[in-house]
């Protein structure tokens, strides 16, 4: 039987007598994804050597030859110069070996007082956390173009739905708030979730600490984090922050695709409320006459994918005991996928509103001028003359039943029709039916009523202006948590090297 090759020995390989199978090595490996983390990782392997030449577990100099190598590695990544394979096992083992070859021996001392498993917990914060910033502003780019289209169109009138039948006419500008106040609560739970990624668990070792007098404080500080985890269990396990962030992925994506759906409809022939540009549409490739609406199709479906990952990761999760299980491997794909999902549907729908939709205003007028959507306005105009309510709406019922029999409208109808139905009507009927003034009566409090959207825009103006980022967390007070006395630790760690010597 033929041998199967061995793999390269890994840092760990001397506690073992023969290296990994070469399958077992690349089913373990996550080199090919966790890459992504190359840059977090060397900026918190920087603030560690900080840390420890500060502490002296090293010396200076050697604190000064692993941060300008880790630095020198960063130059090799972005110019493609720096690339390592499946033999690297992961971008930690990857970047030591790397600095290893770079600074020789001293490069071995990076690890000292530091575990893959808080190293990993913190770079993938560092990641989530510029990320979300980023997503962040995304979500500000696309209110603006929602905002910019909503101020064009205060007056511009739509069929409002409920069930998805025509209920009453609305501000066009009121319908695309509605999607301004969703994403304004989806920029302020990211906001939110910022302040629980941006607390450091370096530090935490594997599990229970370290030996060595490190300070945490001066390694969170120096990576901007607000603050430190206080137990070291919970520091290497927790995935609440990946969790929490994937639910809000999931949150923005749902309303995303709702929009998504509208487009769709409205695009369509029978809705014909909307024209898509060439920029922004694809064709058949059977049928010439097709414009189809593929970028809010892919947003919808995208969807589904992005909701796929927040539930793998409660699977993922629910059943690990502590503290770090090789099961979180598994959350880089799916954060990682999410996050690019989730700025990539963004991107576009904000392109897509930006240039690759046109109202179509002289079929949204007709729409709002053929239905029955004013008929509560009737019930309203006879509860304004002393009519019960419930008596005007059941007798609102009746003329639209008979209207429909004779093919009419409620505008249709003659002055005298309306007073056989009632005596309570007069002319103004007609002016209170009119759809602009149906719209412009709803003047309550967040209704469509022209002056209510015009002030709606101009809080959602200010809120976009001058909101304050609630994602920039205070940098890390450089305190110390009770029990947590470095000198007396330092001090004891050297009497102890002495003693040994």
């Amino acid at each position: 039987m033929n041998q199967e090759p061995q793999s390269a020995p890994q840092t760990w390989s001397q506690r073992f007598e023969s290296a990994l199978h070469p399958a077992i090595a690349e089913f373990n490996a996550s080199i090919h994804f966790d890459i992504e983390l190359i840059e977090y990782d060397l900026t918190g392997s920087q603030a560690h050597a900080e840390m420890l030449a500060k502490t002296g577990i090293i010396s200076p100099e050697e604190g000064t030859q692993l941060v300008e190598g880790l630095e020198q590695i960063r130059q090799e990544y972005r110019q493609g110069a720096f690339s390592p394979g499946t033999e690297a096992e992961d971008v930690h083992f990857a970047v030591e070996r790397r600095l290893t070859e770079l600074v020789g021996d001293v490069g071995k001392k990076l690890h000292t007082a530091r575990s893959r498993n808080d190293q990993v917990g913190t770079d993938t914060r560092l990641y989530l956390r510029d990320q979300i910033q980023q997503i962040r502003q995304q979500l500000r780019q696309f209110q603006q173009v929602l905002l910019d289209l909503a101020t064009q169109n205060v007056k511009t009138l739509i069929p409002g739905y409920t069930h998805l039948q025509r209920a009453q006419p609305i501000s066009l500008a009121h319908h695309l708030l509605a999607y301004f106040e969703m994403t304004q609560r989806d920029w302020q739970r990211l906001g939110e979730i910022y302040q629980r990624v941006n607390v450091s668990p370096l530090g935490s070792g594997a599990l229970a600490g370290t030996t060595f007098p490190i300070d945490r404080h001066f390694t969170a500080e120096r990576l901007n984090f607000a603050g430190v985890y206080a137990n070291s269990l919970d520091g290497v396990s927790d995935r609440d922050f990946a969790i929490e962030f994937l639910c809000a992925a999931s949150l923005i994506m749902v309303h995303l695709s709702r929009l998504s759906e509208e487009v769709i409809l409205w695009a369509s022939h029978e809705f014909s409320f909307v024209t898509l540009t060439d920029s922004c549409a694809t064709g058949s490739s059977i049928m010439p006459q097709k414009k189809n609406p593929d970028v809010p199709e892919l947003v919808r479906g995208k969807s589904g994918r992005v909701f796929g990952h927040l539930q793998a990761m409660l699977v993922l999760m629910k059943g690990l005991p502590l503290a770090y299980n090789k099961d979180l491997q598994e959350d880089k794909e799916a954060l990682f996928d999410a996050v690019k999902t989730v700025k990539a549907c963004l991107e576009a729908m904000t392109i897509l509103f930006q240039e690759g939709l046109e109202f179509r205003v002289d079929r949204l007028t007709e729409a709002v001028n053929e239905d029955f959507s004013n008929a509560t306005d009737v019930a309203d105009y006879l509860a304004s003359k002393g009519v019960p309510f419930r008596e005007a709406y059941n007798l609102v019922g009746k003329v639209v039943k008979t209207c429909l029999a004779s093919n009419k409208l409620l505008k249709d109808l003659s002055i005298a029709e309306w007073q056989d139905l009632h005596p309570a009507f007069e002319e103004d009927i007609y002016g209170a039916i009119a759809p602009e003034q149906v719209v412009s009566a709803r003047n309550s409090y967040g209704g469509t009523g022209f002056h209510q959207v015009e002030k709606a825009l101009e809080a959602a103006n200010k809120a976009v202006k001058n909101g304050k980022d609630a994602g920039k967390g205070k940098k890390a007070k450089d305190e110390k948590v009770k029990g947590e006395k470095v000198k007396d630790a330092k001090a004891k760690h050297k009497k102890s090297k002495n003693k040994k010597s």
